[in-house]
């Protein structure tokens, strides 16, 4: 804030006479009297308060502008310091402003780019504009004052400056000769320099180096023709910050006619990130243009806004033929109320992806196309068009169906390989069995599962069951040769991990890299009541019992066949007679999206629902399916079901040992005797007596340890067992004229009804039997 005045004479404040004119006696006497007078009523008529001050600073003359200007009367002012007028902050320097002044007196303002205030009689302060001016008099210097109350423009230049703040864009005001004289805070922040760095300095300063040579010309040139319009139309503008930095800016300019000549407000908005999205758009219009999809927009009433060169090119009409029609152009008569349909999702705010249908060309031509869609939103987020993808997919319904009908070529090929492979199982007196096959309805086609029932003679069955991993011919085929050799091994009358062993090597030689086979082989003994099992990676096999429930049949956890280097391990299990043995592959219980071992527990307990009693097999297999694949034309993966009831136990059985000595031979057929005698079998006694003794007299003969005769009749059949430690199988050979030996299996093959050698732990046992 400024003083009020700068200088005035140094004359003594008594000097002054009340009575004398208020411009000094001396003055009064020497200057005319109408002279006086003109002065008088010129001071009274100045629009400003004039305050007339001596050397000394005392006040010789206001005006009534000045009584209403301050508040005071004017013999309140007459004679007093004009010091009585200034704000007490500044009293103390205003001394050595009036002496300067008297220094270099002049017509000027005082406090020039000083804030000055006023201050009334009541003690408030306003701000002022101030101009001094010399009078040389008789008797010194006097100095009018002439005082002006700005309040009202600096109440208007504090709100034009509030609202230069509160413009969201930088604003640089610059006079005619292109000096900045007012920047808002925005133009710091825009540009980094401080508000003082930038006041008093060339607007070039903003302007990168490569533009400054031409911008006078511009400047120069917006002076002749000054309106508000945007600078630099049409042109690429940059900014340059504090730190050497550009970015694009948009600049508009407004001229300010002002007292002290022209003023050009300059609004700069920094659009680098416009720009840069300006650059996406562009750069994604150019791929939308070159996409080989079509793509079009339309209204929510389906009128077309947009039609790229690919939609041209798919459905034969150029962008002027289509623009503003409907869409339902592209339909034909019967797929319009489809059209209506998407409409509907759309202006639902739906997205529809991958909308198969058929579309109609210029030509009339049908297209299969695959269509995508989706709203369009309003910034506001609300639905306000739509835009479609649109592929032609002609050729992929062609492929797609020729690869159906060679899938489902393959697959029945397949199919009918695998049934022919698998065969149907023997008939088996005594054993109750119940099957299904249900091969995949999705996926890749026909599996390898298998299943074979072995009739093994003496009351024993094998029971194999099997997956070959992998899908169509390869699998089927894979599946009908492990079948074979699993069928032929079984009849030599191996033990489960014996057979087991054989297989891994025989898809170890099958010329398939990485092939996994699962596989379960069981040997039912009816007679004894026991299940041997060996597992190679399957699924565990389950045992129900009426009036028992089901579980599992333990046996040991082998790998699958094709791991390789595997030394399989079986087990025995005694099974009550009725009981039923359920095998299955994995089809049956790896459904997707739920745990094997919940279906597992749900198969369990499915069976033992079903067992309370003894139920039929067909009816139980039935439910058993529709208990685990209640969706019968939706499992991706082939099942195999079997149900196998365990037989009823012989009639009778009867075992005893003897020596490898000679005697042993009339030994056991008197033991024979002795039993077919107590089991009514007297028509069958003789062959019965007649092989035993053949076969006895070759172990004797030839084994070691003592020998096991062990005798089984049945309601059918009598069945003859002799065990011994010797590991030589015998074979039947044609015995020459003069050869005591090797007529004695062949009299076994000619008089038994069956026969058969198979290896034990121990050595081996050889077999015959007799219907009866």
């Amino acid at each position: 804030m400024g003083d009020f005045v700068k200088e005035t004479s140094t004359r003594p404040a008594d000097a002054a006479d009340p009575r004398q004119c208020e411009c000094g006696g001396r003055a009064r006497d020497k200057a005319p009297a109408g002279a006086e007078e003109r002065f008088r009523g010129l001071l009274e008529a100045a629009p400003d308060a004039m305050v007339i001050v001596d050397d000394t600073g005392t006040i010789r003359l206001v005006n009534a502008q000045t009584e209403a200007l301050f508040g005071y009367r004017r013999e309140e002012l007459l004679g007093h310091p004009v010091e009585l007028l200034v704000p007490g902050r500044f009293r103390a320097h205003h001394h050595r402003h009036r002496d300067g002044y008297a220094d270099n007196r002049q017509v000027r303002p005082m406090g020039a780019e000083l804030e000055l205030h006023g201050l009334r009689k009541d003690g408030t302060e306003f701000p002022v504009e101030i101009s001094l001016s010399p009078l040389e008099t008789a008797d010194g210097l006097l100095v009018s004052a002439a005082v002006r109350d700005v309040s009202d423009r600096k109440a208007a230049e504090e709100r034009f400056r509030g609202l230069l703040e509160a413009a969201p864009d930088a604003m640089v005001i610059v006079d005619d000769t292109g000096t900045i004289r007012l920047v808002n805070a925005q133009t710091e922040a825009l540009f980094g320099y401080r508000r003082e760095e930038l006041l008093g300095h060339p607007v070039e300063l903003l302007v990168p180096g490569r533009f400054r040579a031409h911008h006078h010309r511009h400047r120069d040139g917006y002076a002749d023709n000054r309106q508000v319009r945007p600078m630099g139309a049409e042109l690429e503008l940059h900014g340059l910050r504090k730190d050497g930095t550009e970015f694009p800016v948009e600049i508009s300019l407004s001229p300010l006619e002002t007292a002290d000549g022209l003023l050009v407000s300059a609004a700069v908005r920094d659009v680098s990130e416009r720009k840069r999205a300006e650059a996406r758009i562009n750069e994604l219009a150019g791929l939308v243009e070159s996409s080989q999809d079509a793509i079009l927009a339309k209204t929510l009433d389906g009128h077309i806004t947009y039609w790229n060169a690919a939609a041209q090119r798919l459905y034969g009409y150029s962008r002027a033929e289509v623009m503003g029609r409907h869409v339902s152009l592209l339909a034909t008569t019967e797929r319009r109320d489809e059209i209506d349909t998407l409409l509907h999702r759309l202006r639902s705010g739906e997205k529809v992806e991958h909308f198969e249908t058929l579309r109609l060309t210029r030509s009339g031509a049908l297209l299969d196309v695959d269509i995508t869609l989706w709203p369009t939103r309003a910034p506001d987020g609300s639905v306000v068009g739509a835009c479609a993808i649109v592929r032609d997919i002609s050729d992929r319904k062609k492929a797609e169906a020729e690869l159906t009908f060679l899938y489902e070529q393959q697959r029945h090929i397949a199919l009918t390989l695998q049934r022919s492979l698998m065969g149907t199982p023997p008939a088996i007196p005594g054993l109750t069995t119940a099957s299904r096959y249900r091969p995949a309805t999705q996926g890749a086609g026909v599996g390898g599962d298998w299943f074979d029932l072995i009739p093994l003679g003496a009351g024993r069955v094998g029971v194999l069951i099997g997956d070959v991993m992998g899908r169509g011919l390869d699998a089927a085929a894979v599946m009908g040769q492990l079948r074979s050799a699993a069928h032929a091994l079984a009849k030599t009358g191996m033990q489960p991990r014996q057979l087991m062993q054989a297989l891994e090597a025989v898809v170890g030689d099958l010329d398939v890299p990485d092939q996994l086979v699962t596989c379960c082989y069981l040997v039912i003994s009816a007679d004894a009541g026991e299940v041997t099992v060996c597992s190679a990676g399957h699924l565990p096999t389950l045992v129900a019992t009426p009036g028992v429930g089901a579980r599992p049949l333990p046996a040991p956890v082998n790998a699958p066949l094709g791991v390789g280097d595997v030394l399989y391990e079986q087990a025995t299990s005694v099974i009550p007679p009725g009981a039923t043995l359920v095998l299955y592959t994995d089809g049956l219980i790896e459904t997707p999206g739920s745990d094997i071992e919940d279906q597992l527990a749900q198969l369990t307990a499915t069976l033992g629902g079903l067992f309370v009693t003894a139920p039929d097999l067909e009816v139980a297999a039935d439910h058993v399916l529709a208990a685990l694949l209640p969706d019968a034309d939706g499992h991706n993966d082939d099942v195999t079901l079997l149900l196998t009831r365990l037989p009823d136990g012989p009639l009778a059985t009867v075992s005893t040992d003897l020596p490898a000595a000679p005697e042993s031979v009339p030994e056991g057929r008197a033991f024979l005797s002795k039993a077919l005698t107590s089991w009514d079998c007297g028509p069958s006694a003789d062959d019965a007596r007649l092989l035993l003794s053949e076969i006895l007299t070759n172990a004797v003969q030839h084994a070691q340890g003592p020998i096991g005769l062990h005798l089984c009749r049945t309601a059918t059949d009598l069945t003859v067992e002799i065990s011994d430690h010797s590991p030589h199988l015998p074979h039947p050979r044609m015995a020459t004229e003069n050869e005591e030996s090797g007529r004695g299996l062949i009299l076994v093959r000619a008089l038994a009804d069956d026969w058969g050698v198979r290896p034990t732990d121990a050595g081996k046992t050889t077999w015959f039997t007799l219907k009866l």
